[in-house]
C-alpha cells in the first residue's frame, strides 16, 4: 500500500535553514534533513478506497506538508499518513464534484514484492487508489501543485532504469510486430476505458476554453449582411444610326 500511517511528523527544515547549512559546507550533505517546500493548514482529504485505522474524522481537517522526501498529511486528531513520491503516478488540479482540489492517483504496488505486482492492465488499474486534497483556501491549489511537481521531479520513476537497460530491444525487425487495426476503444480494456473516462471528468484543463461566439452578436447590421450583387443593367435602346 502506498499510504503509510504515522503519528508524528518526519524531520524537515525550511528553505532558509537549508541555505544556511549548505553555505558553510557541512561534513556530510546526506545528514541534512529534507526541505519543506510547502505547508497548508485547514486541509481535508479523501481516500478511495478508505484506509483502515484512518477515519473520516481524521480526514476532515489537518495540515498538508509537501516535503522533499514525502508528502505528509497530519490530522488535527494527531493521526496522519505519508506517501513516497514514486507512488504518486499522477497529480493534477481538479474541478470535480467535491470542489477545487488536487487529485492524486496512487500506485499501491510501488513497494510490493516483484511476484505480487500486476501482470495485466486490469490488475494494474485495480491496484490504484485515489487521494483528493481539498484546501479550504482555493488559491492554495497552484502553490501545492507546484511544490508537488518539484518534489516529484526529485524522485524519478524507479522503473526508468530498467527500461534503459533494455534499449537494445528497440533495434528489432519491424516485421516481428503485429499491427493493431482496431479502434482506440477496442484497444483499451473495459476497466481501462472506465478509468480514462473518470479522469477526463474530474481533471481541469485551464487552457480548454470555449471558442468565443458572442463577439459578432453586436456587430452593426450592415456588417452582418453581405452586399447584394448589382442587378444586371437593362439593355439600352439603340440610337438611330448606330449599329447594334
Amino acid at each position: 500500500m502506498a499510504i503509510v500511517l504515522i503519528d508524528a511528523l518526519p524531520n524537515f527544515i525550511s528553505p532558509d535553514e537549508h541555505r544556511n547549512l549548505v553555505a558553510s559546507t557541512p561534513a556530510s550533505f546526506s545528514d541534512i534533513p529534507p526541505v519543506l517546500r510547502h505547508k497548508e493548514d485547514n486541509v481535508s482529504i479523501t481516500l478511495d478506497p478508505p484506509v483502515d485505522a484512518f477515519s473520516a474524522a481524521d480526514a476532515a481537517n489537518g495540515s498538508l506538508y509537501v516535503i522533499e522526501s514525502h508528502l505528509v498529511f497530519m490530522s488535527a486528531t494527531g493521526r496522519g499518513f505519508q506517501l513516497e513520491y514514486p507512488s504518486i503516478t499522477l497529480h493534477a488540479i481538479s474541478r470535480g464534484e467535491q470542489g477545487p482540489s488536487i487529485y492524486c492517483q496512487l500506485d499501491d504496488t510501488i513497494n510490493a514484492p516483484e511476484n505480487t505486482k500486476p501482470q495485466n492492465d486490469e490488475e494494474d488499474v485495480a491496484d490504484m487508489s485515489e487521494l483528493t486534497i481539498l484546501p479550504k483556501d482555493p488559491s492554495a491549489l497552484e502553490p501545492i501543485f507546484e511544490a508537488l511537481s518539484l518534489c516529484a521531479s526529485l524522485h524519478p520513476d524507479p522503473g526508468a532504469d530498467d527500461e534503459m537497460d533494455h534499449d537494445d530491444d528497440a533495434f528489432v525487425d519491424p516485421g516481428e510486430f503485429e499491427t493493431f487495426n482496431g479502434t482506440a476503444d477496442e484497444e483499451l480494456s473495459e476497466v481501462g476505458r472506465a478509468a480514462l473516462s473518470h479522469l477526463e471528468s474530474i481533471i481541469y484543463n485551464p487552457f480548454d476554453k470555449p471558442a468565443p461566439t458572442e463577439q459578432f452578436e453586436d456587430a452593426p447590421e450592415q456588417q452582418k449582411q453581405k452586399p447584394k450583387l448589382a442587378e444586371t443593367e437593362k439593355e439600352k435602346p439603340v440610337a438611330n444610326g448606330e449599329s447594334s
